[in-house]
């Protein structure tokens, strides 16, 4: 007989399905009685935890406070005799009382009133010791125009021009040779300046 007959055998493997059988057989029985219900229940038995609570010491006895010193009433209270002193009187002396008279106060200070300055008088055309012609300005030349200015000349006692004012004007590109000419003028020495009006005429001729 070779090795694959004695494996196939059913003596051989005998012990062994037997042994299987029953093991079987006896799950079978502890599922039957609830043995292994039991068993679970063992294991799912609660665990019981107790906390023990530490033991506290009792805190000290305190003193109780002393009791407050209760301070001696005072001494009853005894008004002093009253005693009357007459105190004579004495008469003060009459006092004398000097009257002065004040002086009224002084009046406003007086008002000092101006008086204008008198103004030197007008002299049309007054004659010059010395004279310089306006002479026509180009531009005029060149635009073809004509005019008259008005002027005043300021003459010092000396004589000397002190100053040209255009009073009228026609054109005022004319102005400025009337002023340029005649502060060159001169006039003969007065006690008192005055002022000279004069006309310059400044005609195109053809």
């Amino acid at each position: 007989m070779d090795y694959a007959q004695q494996q196939r055998s059913w003596g051989r493997h005998a012990p062994s399905i037997l042994a299987v059988i029953v093991l079987h057989i006896v799950i079978g029985w502890a599922l039957v009685n609830g043995l292994a219900r039991r068993v679970i229940e063992v294991m799912k038995a609660p665990i019981e935890t107790k906390i023990i609570e530490e033991i506290k010491k009792p805190p000290p006895e305190v003193p109780p406070p002393p009791p407050p010193k209760l301070a001696a009433p005072p001494p009853p209270f005894i008004p002093p005799p009253e005693i009357n002193i007459e105190v004579p009187k004495i008469t003060p002396p009459p006092t004398i009382t000097a009257v002065t008279t004040t002086p009224p106060p002084p009046g406003p200070p007086p008002i000092a009133r101006h008086t204008p300055p008198v103004q030197p008088l007008v002299r049309k055309e007054y004659k010059a010791s010395y004279r310089v012609n306006p002479t026509f300005p180009r531009e005029a030349i060149r635009r073809n125009l004509s005019g008259s200015v008005i002027a005043w000349v300021h003459v010092a006692p000396s004589g000397a021009v002190t100053n040209v004012e255009i009073r009228q004007t026609s054109n005022p590109i004319f102005d400025r040779e009337v002023v340029r000419a005649l502060s060159q003028w001169k006039f003969n020495p007065e006690p008192v300046g005055f002022i000279g009006e004069y006309e310059i005429v400044f005609n195109l001729k053809d």
